[in-house]
């Protein structure tokens, strides 16, 4: 199992209407076929960190990780998301016993920004974005 947990805040100019879409959009994203459960809400972390909301995810395996990142829904989601975006962190985490399943997540990861560089952009511009996708040898 592959978990994802992103914690975000909104740019202060986005408005309730646009929030709401925003959720709605990772909602979407949750529902694909390659996701086994999912969540999206408020953060209940420490306020001081400035994170409003959060989204989590868990994709069986590498494979279905493939297919959720070029997901079309997810795809047209982060087009959504992603430009309303003040803060991103996202965490990865992995029961999988292969020797290093993080170079496999990081191939992944590159394969998507090399078919689609708006994708990466997008994630570039938000002014506070964390996202762990290097490989770890």
């Amino acid at each position: 199992m592959i978990a994802s947990l992103q914690r975000f805040a909104f740019k202060d100019e986005t408005t309730e209407e646009e929030r709401v879409e925003v959720l709605a959009a990772f909602r979407r994203t949750a529902s694909v076929e390659s996701v086994a459960f999912s969540t999206v809400g408020r953060d209940l972390g420490d306020p001081a960190e400035g994170f409003t909301h959060a989204y989590f995810c868990a994709i069986a395996d590498l494979a279905a990780l493939e297919r959720y990142m070029h997901d079309p829904v997810h795809l047209a989601g982060d087009f959504v998301i992603l430009p309303r975006l003040a803060r991103l962190i996202a965490v990865r985490f992995s029961d999988d016993s292969s020797p290093d399943p993080a170079d496999a997540i990081a191939a992944i990861y590159q394969a998507k920004v090399q078919k689609y560089p708006e994708w990466e952009e997008m994630l570039n511009a938000i002014p506070d974005v964390k996202v762990a996708v290097e490989s770890t040898r």
